[in-house]
């Protein structure tokens, strides 16, 4: 596995963003057993990739200091992209393009960089609380760039823009929406929010997986737990 720390500038942003790519190269085991099996670093076809987003307060480091994130992108063979977001749920604001670079730079970056996949059936979107809201955001205002969103605890609302709302329109556009991917501990000041738009879903018919734990609120042993 290897882990690659960056700093880019961004055209979007016009500053610098700090992303963090995790790539499931080759494992001590497989150098060490080279007569069994040789190894290089060629690849035959570009990794799945999981863009992952933290929550408030947080920054992209969060993942590998909490989860087993590394651990799971090597036994799944996929790649991980984690950005530092700052608190501004993956939006748009005056002065900072957020939404646009999440949508077209970032993928567009790391794509022609890496042996990153740019397929709709590659590409997934996953987050945690403010992340979870920014997951959901992408996802449902661009159901034709992911195949998955993963929502760990979401937030569902910010300021003026409502996920529930959201979801409601991309059905109007009879768009076919990812699969989604919903948990919240049972204990987590989100959970009746989130329950609640469980309900809306499976009311609406959409494809969706949902998880909760008794006895945890909102933290990280949760996600250990799913």
């Amino acid at each position: 596995m290897a882990k690659i720390q960056c700093n880019m500038i961004s055209y979007t942003l016009q500053r610098t963003v700090d992303i963090d790519i995790i790539l499931p190269t080759i494992t001590i085991p497989q150098s060490r057993h080279q007569d069994v099996q040789p190894v290089h670093h060629v690849y035959p076809q570009p990794y799945p990739v999981l863009y992952l987003l933290h929550g408030y307060g947080n920054n992209h480091k969060q993942w590998c200091g909490y989860t087993n994130v590394e651990l799971f992108a090597e036994e799944r063979q996929i790649a991980v992209v984690m950005i530092a977001g700052e608190n501004k749920f993956y939006m748009n604001h005056p002065q900072d393009l957020f939404y646009d670079f999440i949508e077209k730079e970032l993928p567009e970056f790391i794509t022609q960089t890496f042996p990153i996949s740019s397929r709709q059936e590659d590409t997934y979107i996953a987050g945690l609380s403010m992340g979870g809201f920014g997951a959901l955001y992408h996802g449902l205002t661009h159901p034709q760039h992911y195949h998955t969103v993963g929502a760990f605890s979401p937030a569902l609302a910010k300021n003026d823009i409502s996920i529930e709302e959201v979801t409601r329109k991309a059905l109007e556009l009879q768009e076919k929406l990812p699969d989604i991917y919903i948990a919240c501990g049972d204990q987590d000041f989100l959970y009746e929010d989130d329950l609640a738009y469980v309900q809306l879903l499976e009311n609406q018919k959409v494809e969706h997986t949902w998880i909760s734990e008794p006895g945890y609120s909102h933290e990280w042993r949760f996600l250990e737990r799913i």
